[in-house]
This record gives C-alpha cells, sequence and structure tokens, in this order.
C-alpha cells in the first residue's frame, strides 16, 4: 500500500517513499503499508476468537487457506516496457453498471463479532469508493439499512432456506430486489456444515458463552470488548421478519442454525431465476461443466472460489482452476474470483489468467479489525492505488490489457471433457 508524497497543502514534499503525506490517511498508510501488517494488527486487536473465525479456515492449521496463497504467488506476469502510461485506467464495467476498480468487498457472515457494525463501515467505503459491496444472508446489518448506506454498490448474497419449498429464501430474493441490490449472488459451496478447527477449540457460539478462555479473550482486547459493549452482540438482522422484531441474540441465531441446512440444487436454481429480474450470480463454481450448466440456466456470472479455504481442504486453489472455467464459458458469463486477494498485484493476477471481476474478503475485514471506522476506507484507497501502480509496472493501461497479458500459470487444472482432471497444463499464454 503506497501513496503520493505531499504535505499538508497537497503539493509535493519532496523525494521519498510513497504515501509520506502528513493526513491521517497518510499515516495509516505508514503504518500499514500491507494486509500482513493489517493481519498482525488485528490479531493483538480482537478477542482471539473473533480474529480465528475470520482468519482460519476449515482444517486444523488450514492447509487450503494457504494453498490459495501459493497458488496465487505462483503466478507470474511478463511486463512489458516503453509504454505510454499517461492513460492507465482501472475503471470497469459489470453488469450494466460502472466500477472504479475492479474489485469489490466479498460476501462475508456474521462479520460484526470481528468488529461492530463491520457490515456497515465496508458498505459506507464501498459506495464511497464506488466498488460493489456483497452483503450476506447472515449480515449483521440488515439489507435495508445496507441499501441506504450504499444504494450504488449493494449485491446480495443468498444461503438457502430450503424449508417449505424454499419459501423464505424466494422472500429473501424479493426484499433484495425490492431495496435495489444489484446482483444476486448463490452460494453453492456451502452444502453441509463443516468443522472449523479453531472455533471448534475457541467454543465458538453466537451469543457469546462466557468460559473462562472466553472471559480471558476478551480481556486482552480491551478496544474490541469496549466496541462490543457499547454496540452489542452481532445479530442475524436479516431474519427478524422471521423470527421477530424483538427476537434475542440466541433465539435469530438458532432460527439460522435450524433453517439454513442443506444445499442448493440445480432446480432451485431455475426457480430463482425465475423470480430474480437482474444479474444473477452463482458463487463458488470449481467445475468447468457446473459452470456450462449454469449458463444454460441463465446465469449471468459464474464465481469461481473455495470459500476461502472454509469449507473442502481438498479443493484445488482457485486460482488454478480459473483458466479452464473461462474457456468453458467462452463469454457467455462474466467471470467473478475471490481466494487470496490481498493486493493490487493479486487483482492483476487473476485478471491475467482470465477472470473480469474480483472480490477481497478478509483483507477488508481484518482492516476493518486493525483500524476501526476508518479501515473500510484505508482498504479501499489501498486496492485502487496498488492496482493502478501495478497496472503500470506491468505495462497495462486497462482491464482489456489485463486480460491479454503474457502470463506463466504453471499449476492451471486441466480438466478432461468427461469432468476428470487430467494433470496440470502448461501456461494458458506462454512467454514470449
Amino acid at each position: 500500500m503506497s501513496g503520493s508524497s505531499t504535505g499538508n497543502t497537497g503539493r509535493p514534499a519532496g523525494w521519498g517513499a510513497a504515501g509520506a503525506a502528513e493526513t491521517p490517511a497518510g499515516r495509516l498508510r505508514r503504518r500499514f503499508p500491507t494486509f500482513n501488517d493489517l493481519q498482525r494488527r488485528a490479531k493483538g486487536r480482537v478477542a482471539r476468537f473473533a480474529y480465528d473465525f475470520v482468519a482460519g479456515g476449515v482444517g486444523d492449521g488450514a492447509p487450503n487457506v494457504a494453498h490459495n496463497r501459493a497458488a496465487m504467488d505462483a503466478v507470474r506476469i511478463v511486463p512489458r516496457y516503453a509504454v505510454d502510461l499517461s492513460g492507465v485506467n482501472i475503471a470497469t464495467s459489470l453488469f450494466g453498471r460502472d466500477y472504479a476498480a475492479p474489485v469489490g468487498v466479498a460476501p462475508m457472515g456474521n462479520v460484526g463479532m470481528v468488529w461492530p457494525r463491520a457490515d456497515a463501515i465496508l458498505a459506507a467505503a464501498a459506495q464511497k469508493a464506488r466498488i460493489p459491496y456483497v452483503s450476506s444472508t447472515v449480515a449483521n446489518v440488515g439489507m435495508e439499512e445496507l441499501a441506504r448506506i450504499a444504494p450504488d454498490s449493494l449485491w446480495f448474497q443468498l444461503y438457502g432456506l430450503p424449508a417449505d419449498g424454499h419459501r423464505l429464501s424466494i422472500d429473501l430474493i424479493r426484499r433484495a430486489a425490492a431495496v435495489g441490490a444489484h446482483a444476486l449472488v448463490v452460494t453453492l459451496d456451502v452444502p453441509m456444515r463443516q468443522k472449523r478447527v479453531h472455533d471448534v477449540r475457541n467454543g465458538l457460539v453466537v451469543p457469546f458463552r462466557y468460559r473462562p478462555r472466553t472471559i480471558l479473550d476478551i480481556a486482552r482486547a480491551p478496544f474490541w470488548a469496549l466496541e462490543m459493549l457499547q454496540k452489542g452482540q452481532p445479530r442475524f438482522e436479516n431474519m427478524r421478519k422471521y423470527v421477530g422484531e424483538n427476537a434475542s441474540v440466541g433465539e435469530l441465531a438458532s432460527f439460522v442454525t435450524q433453517n439454513m441446512t442443506t444445499g442448493i440444487t440445480w432446480d432451485d436454481i431455475a426457480r430463482f431465476r425465475e423470480v430474480w429480474p437482474r444479474a444473477l450470480v452463482l458463487k463458488g463454481i470449481q467445475h468447468p461443466a457446473d459452470a456450462e450448466r449454469a449458463v444454460a440456466l441463465g446465469v449471468d456470472g459464474i464465481w469461481v472460489s473455495n470459500h476461502g479455504g472454509r469449507q473442502f481442504d481438498a479443493a484445488p486453489a482457485s486460482i488454478d482452476t480459473v483458466p479452464a472455467i473461462a474457456a468453458a464459458v467462452g463469454g457467455r458469463a462474466k467471470i467473478l474470483y475471490d481466494g487470496s486477494i490481498r493486493s493490487g498485484l493479486d487483482v492483476l493476477r487473476t485478471l491475467a489468467v482470465g477472470a473480469d471481476f474480483c472480490f477481497a474478503g478478509r483483507a477488508f475485514l481484518l482492516s476493518v479489525a486493525a483500524i476501526g471506522e476508518a479501515g473500510g476506507d484505508h482498504a479501499t484507497a489501498a486496492f485502487a492505488e496498488e492496482i493502478r501502480s501495478t497496472f503500470g509496472q506491468a505495462g497495462i493501461r486497462s482491464i482489456e490489457e489485463a486480460h491479454r497479458a503474457t502470463v506463466l500459470h504453471p499449476n492451471a487444472v486441466r480438466f478432461e471433457p468427461e469432468g476428470n482432471v487430467a494433470g496440470i497444463e502448461a501456461p494458458r499464454r506462454r512467454m514470449a
């Protein structure tokens, strides 16, 4: 993360490291120039069980989280030089809307545990930065309030509630349409609840149970504890309509546990397509055959994701499946992506291997956990700045040129027509 070297007047302050401006934003950039800096600060600032909830994965030691990162780092881009960079433009359009950068805030559930009202903070930052913000079914701020905060940025992510023929799922979809959400993101890759070992060890439940270990974790995070005391434990606000306006934290949590019980089928997706009037996106696609079936149902976006390494440790790294899925879709739907997006360079890598747009989750949320209210703006500004500078360093002036970059992707997975993985293919775009 970097910035221009200016004084309080905005004029250049002389030679030096970018980000040296004596402004509140400049001081934050000096203190937290990278995602790793934010992550370290967040780890020491919030209760351990809250940090583990967002940073951890499904397995013991979160191997799929690490695998996502290693695969991203393996992607190499060959830069081109002596290029006129006076017109570098990172803006793009998606589903008929213009966005200032090819990155958005991914859906994250129960983020109020990590920092109170984090949903609202990130929605406001996305609105200001002119990028998408995807609200979760299990957000801690209701979709109606988020639509007021981010009318130009709001998307809605759906987890299915299958009881009574998906009656509540359909109602959530209609509510999202009524508040003006610009896209519906149906998540497929949580068909069963998984054992997240960190959460099990921490005894994580909502509402919090004050065991000795929990009390100790809270005592070690005084800033977090004070915020939580002032603003209250997180609630699943979208469920109030179905449980009761005066429902307790525990009643709302129990309702979610009892009703979000099974995966979503292709027949369900067809029904959702009939009800939803705008762009429909399927999130969690990891196989080209699933992407092709989705396109046949009229889906507008294929979101390649392994749920940030939080569901299935044997899954391939998300970045390694993008080329085959993009090839199968062949431009009939937009290719969206999430998985270890931590910097502007990661955004460029993702575009270069075949995605049209990407989303980050932990990078945004841990910025809020590290900094508080200013964390959303800090993360959006850092991403925009890094994407632009990385484009320029690679000799790339637009999203279209990023798609044509010369890239080495040694671990890209090739799928046979029958649906089996054949092995590791050569780079999709060979070295020049």
